[in-house]
């Protein structure tokens, strides 16, 4: 019996090995025929799964090294090209990063994703960040992402004007995805009602909208739903089961956990970070901080919300930190929370000490001294008042 089962995984490894080989063979093949460079990053996977004798589930099609000046452009087509022309079914996440995309290109890879092909492809995260395209290729995708597997769509650094409409046109409100990131994509205070409209139709439980410029009237617009219909939820079981005692609080979480309770929309985790929301227009605020609180001190299910680098000052904190007392009492789960440190130490901390810690998400890179060399004045000014401030020259 054991010298049957090592003989199963020996025929397996080989099988693993023998379909990497193919694939990279072939995919050099197209790249010579299309006249575009092989991804250097792709054959490190490749062969590190081949030392290892096991399958490729995540395939990162990246250029870092590309410089526009270079005979020869990557592209999308000869993975594309080789995937099909090997049937190779094991990819579960592609993630593709800073390319231009054809028509070509979105059309054959919306082919890849759909279930309706004679070979299906079982992808549940596509990642598409800081790829050219136009707004035509959102709505497309949409349709293909509808009847696909993806749980998981980012589409970080695509600039968006039409295109968010047009992911919804194509579809996405039907289809299975759960977690959705669109950071820094240019989405103004238009796209809140867009974005609320998403959640009243789709299983989006994951809002990822960090870098963008939502401002107060975007972001009310966007929590409105969200927010009354916590609020309705938290009515509606108080309503039938009473506040005391451990059963009680067992009957309460079966009961939450219904179908006709627990309806659309509601999220698990929402990140805003750096979204101009702020101040300037106080009523604005005002309207904006009472949906926050109400989804704070109501929603069981939130588990995360990044508001850093969005300025609600210290009344906006104040407000924040009852609302979590308030939660804290009705025994629901602490949430992972993120605020700007523009409000008083005191409450600072206070709202820190109610809730749990946010780790950093995902962030815009920020311009390091390496920028500064490119330029030789502003790089000697630097080392000059570096120098100074440590001699003590300057205060």
């Amino acid at each position: 019996m054991r010298n049957a089962r090592s003989a199963s995984r020996g025929t397996g490894s080989h099988t693993a090995v023998g379909l990497l080989r193919a694939l990279w063979k072939r995919y050099e093949h197209h790249c010579t025929q299309t006249d575009s460079c092989p991804c250097k990053l792709l054959k490190e996977d490749i062969f590190l799964q081949i030392e290892k004798q096991q399958t490729l589930k995540k395939i990162t099609l990246s250029f870092p090294d590309y410089t526009p000046s270079d005979s020869v452009l990557p592209s999308l087509q000869p993975l594309l090209m080789a995937l099909r022309d090997e049937r190779y079914t094991h990819v579960e996440e592609l993630n593709i990063r800073k390319l231009s995309l054809e028509q070509k290109d979105i059309v054959e890879l919306c082919l890849l994703l759909e279930r309706g092909g004679r070979t299906v492809y079982p992808i549940r995260l596509l990642e598409l960040v800081d790829c050219k395209h136009s707004d035509w290729y959102l709505e497309r995708l949409g349709k293909a992402v509808k009847s696909s597997f993806i749980t998981t769509l980012c589409l970080d650094y695509t600039h968006m004007s039409e295109g968010l409409k047009g992911l919804l046109r194509g579809g996405l409100g039907a289809s299975q995805i759960r977690s959705l990131s669109l950071c820094y994509c240019g989405l103004g205070s238009w796209s809140g009602t867009v974005l609320a409209s998403l959640f009243t139709k789709s299983s989006v439980r994951e809002l990822f909208i960090n870098g963008n410029e939502l401002q107060c009237v975007g972001a009310t617009e966007l929590l409105r739903p969200l927010a009354l219909n916590s609020q309705k939820r938290a009515e509606t079981l108080n309503m039938t089961i009473s506040n005391t005692g451990k059963k009680t609080r067992k009957r309460r979480a079966k009961t939450e956990s219904r179908p006709e309770v627990k309806g659309r929309p509601w999220l698990k985790k929402l990140h805003m970070f750096d979204n101009s929301i702020d101040d300037q227009v106080p009523s604005q605020l005002k309207l904006f901080m009472e949906l926050i609180c109400i989804l704070v001190k109501f929603s069981s299910d939130l588990t995360e919300l990044d508001l850093g680098e969005n300025h609600i000052g210290e009344a906006g904190g104040k407000e924040l930190l009852e609302a979590l007392k308030e939660r804290k009492a009705a025994k629901l789960s602490a949430i992972k929370i993120q605020v700007s440190t523009r409000m008083s130490t005191e409450t600072f901390s206070a709202v820190l000490k109610n809730s749990k810690k946010l780790k950093s998400g995902k962030r815009k890179q920020q311009k390091t001294v390496q920028y500064l060399k490119s330029s030789n004045v502003f790089y000697c000014a630097f080392q000059v008042i570096s120098i100074q401030l440590q001699l003590g020259c300057i205060d």
